[in-house]
């Protein structure tokens, strides 16, 4: 089967055609006003294949930019300001003007049902049928097309929430209305109001928009003979269009997911089990931790939003290539989060106006005009110069030659700074040793910055695979399909057995089998995946505990749970109580049906007739302390065979990345092509000859 994987980012959208075994990658810039136009551009350039994998950013622009449907939230009488309250949380400590973004519902479409059920599931307020009549009442009056239905403790007991969904069905039904509808209980059947409010509200906000876009695309993809559509979730797994639909909010993190599952995929085979993602796109920079598997959580947010669906663990800033720089009031120079996107873009792309860090890193010979995109776009060097001499002046005051190189590195450390302090934040402040990983470098800037923030943390191997800007295209084609189900249990360990547990177990993953059944997977080909949150008995929050395969058969089932839990916790925390009760919170199962791994045919490279060198030598700058420009080697990595070995400094140009090698760095080539790179060890001075 040919399956073709398409990564919509701010910048540019990429693809992958994995024919027979045979990969052909190809990118064009997106196109923000209608994201199916690039990609429909890059179909026909291809070739329509058997089946599509498409990441989309949809959804996570809807929240983003608060272009969602128009929603209604129902909740129960006195919850109205749910979504304005929120936590107390302060993320800035010293910022004296926080404001919190804005939320998806406003006062006027938030409507207050008279009814309660209690926190053990029995009902304190019945709702009464009048209290249904009023709302489809207020509701025909509404200019509204989605309904987001968040009752008080419906995940214990449901029912005052499914009369609402039929009675608003009914409502719809009759007046020939279209209303999308995400009620709580099917949504996230979890405790913790905000949250569960939260995630059900921003659901019901962006589905209708993922699905008139998936009502456009879905046709035009099979008029070309695709005869397979899916779309790219959180978690890592993909999901068919039916889910899609229903659980847009499960796409919200679409194109990093499949950056983590590409950079995962291509790591096992070079042998590595313990790697740091390092994704560096066009408007952001997204990394992850892996350590022996997918690092999921239930705890991510968009658009100042918690969105408590299963997705991977990803820690994301606002450094990428077309990262807007700028002088600040107090004259420090600050780099994004504000991004130049695809339109109009850096300054080097024709359009843009203002300096970025693709512009500078233009500036410092690290891009090459043109050696970009393979040669078929060629970057606008004096535009660039021109909107970084006017940072310059803003920075030094002066505008004397050399200063627009000057500035440039500066703008290209304090990116760097950022990334690293985003790898810190997922190592060192969880517990982690950075430098026991290998770096992962991809997306169309990541290999430009990898060497440089692996020196920084102490990270002795960089693996940079061999189409690194169109990676997350890669992992979306290498997906599992997938569908979570979930159930809140707030119980002690103690006071729940290993049959009640089986049972729950075996209700979930019926669950989740039939919604894989319906977007068309067979579940006899499925298998099934089980964690529980637990916590000690009085925290806030919880870890994610595995349930092993088998564990039922195990002698103390529940107490192997525990002790897993008890070292889980003092890895993340540093210690354990072990003397302490473990409380059971939600119970999560996970269907999968599993696509068979990567079958990539070895390329077919002619042999080596003379020694491996340079295309070019070119005026850059490599080291971070200097913004002299020097003669540098310049290597097409086309070129490039297993075993050969290049030592920095050294540029690597391909069609959809470029790689940098500073000095003291070596690269060599496995056999599935990667870029190897590796700190020497002492490093040589600049002037020393390579190693024979």
């Amino acid at each position: 089967m040919n399956i073709l994987g398409i990564d919509i980012g701010g910048t540019f959208t990429d693809f992958v055609l994995l024919r027979d075994g045979h990969v052909r990658i190809y990118k064009t810039l997106s196109t923000p006003d209608d994201p199916a136009r690039a990609l429909i551009q890059g179909v026909d350039v291809l070739g329509a294949p058997d089946a599509v994998v498409h990441g989309t950013t949809v959804a996570t622009n809807a929240l983003l930019e608060r272009r969602g449907a128009a929603t209604a939230l129902i909740t129960t009488r006195g919850f109205g300001d749910v979504l304005t309250i929120g936590r107390g949380n302060r993320p800035s400590l010293y910022d004296l003007n926080v404001t919190r973004p804005d939320p998806p519902v406003p006062d006027a479409w938030r409507f207050e049902l008279v009814e309660r059920t209690l926190a053990d599931g029995s009902v304190l307020t019945p709702l009464s049928d009048d209290e249904l009549k009023r709302l489809v009442a207020w509701i025909e009056t509404q200019p509204i097309e989605s309904v987001a239905v968040c009752l008080l403790h419906s995940y214990v007991n449901s029912l005052h929430e499914e009369r609402v969904v039929a009675a608003l069905n009914q409502a719809a039904r009759a007046a020939r209305r279209t209303l999308f509808i995400s009620a709580s209980h099917r949504v996230l059947p979890e405790p913790r109001e905000y949250e569960r409010t939260s995630t059900t509200v921003v659901n019901a906000y962006v589905s209708p928009i993922l699905g008139r876009y998936l009502d456009r695309l879905g046709p035009a993809l099979t008029d070309r003979g695709v005869q397979s559509i899916r779309i790219m979730a959180s978690d890592g797994g993909s999901m068919g269009l039916v889910t899609a639909r229903e659980l847009a909010a499960r796409a919200t993190l679409s194109g990093p997911a499949g950056g983590i599952v590409g950079a995962w995929t291509v790591a096992r085979r070079a042998g590595f089990s313990r790697i740091i993602s390092f994704d560096m796109g066009g408007t952001s920079t997204d990394v992850a931790l892996v350590d022996g598997a997918l690092p999921r959580t239930s705890e991510s947010h968009v658009g100042g939003l918690p969105v408590r669906l299963p997705a991977l663990d990803i820690h994301t800033v606002g450094a990428g290539g077309g990262s807007i720089a700028r002088v600040d009031a107090g004259g420090a120079l600050r780099v994004g989060p504000q991004s130049a996107g695809a339109d109009p873009g850096p300054a080097c792309y024709g359009k843009g106006t203002l300096p970025t860090v693709t512009d500078a890193n233009l500036l410092l010979g690290r891009l090459q005009a043109d050696h970009f995109l393979g040669g078929q776009m060629r970057l606008d060097v004096e535009r660039a110069h021109t909107v970084f001499m006017a940072l310059a002046h803003d920075l030094f005051g002066t505008r004397n030659p050399g200063d627009e190189r000057r500035a440039a590195l500066g703008v290209v450390r304090v990116a760097n700074a950022l990334m690293e302090r985003a790898i810190r934040a997922i190592s060192v402040e969880r517990g982690e040793d950075p430098r026991d990983c290998a770096l992962v470098a991809f997306g169309g800037a990541g290999p430009l910055h990898a060497a440089y923030l692996a020196d920084a943390l102490g990270i002795r191997t960089v693996l940079v695979p061999r189409y690194p800007g169109v990676l997350s295209a890669l992992g979306m084609i290498a997906a599992d399909v997938t569908r979570e189900s979930a159930r809140a249990l707030l119980t002690t360990l103690d006071a729940l057995d290993a049959e009640t547990l089986a049972a729950h177990i075996a209700a979930l993953a019926d669950e989740a089998l039939a919604a894989l059944a319906a977007d068309g997977e067979d579940p006899n080909g499925c298998h099934i995946e089980c964690v529980l949150d637990l916590r000690y008995v009085g925290q806030s929050y919880e870890l994610p505990t595995p349930l092993e395969r088998g564990w039922e058969t195990a002698p103390a089932p529940l107490a192997d749970l525990a002790e897993r839990f008890h070292a889980l916790h003092e890895r993340r925390y540093g210690h354990a109580m072990r003397e302490r009760r473990i409380e059971a919170v939600t119970l999560r199962v996970r269907a999968v049906s599993p696509r068979s791994a990567l079958d990539l045919a070895p390329e077919e490279l002619p042999p080596r007739t003379t020694p491996l060198m340079p295309r070019a030598r070119v005026q850059a700058t490599l080291t971070g302390d200097t913004a002299m420009l020097e003669p540098t080697p310049l290597y097409e990595r086309d070129d490039l065979r297993p075993g050969d070995t290049i030592y920095g400094p050294a540029i690597i140009v391909q069609f959809d990345a470029t790689t940098i090698a500073p000095p003291g760095w070596r690269v060599t080539v496995d056999a599935d092509l990667n870029l190897l790179m590796t700190p020497l060890s002492p490093q040589p001075s600049p002037t020393a000859a390579p190693p024979a």
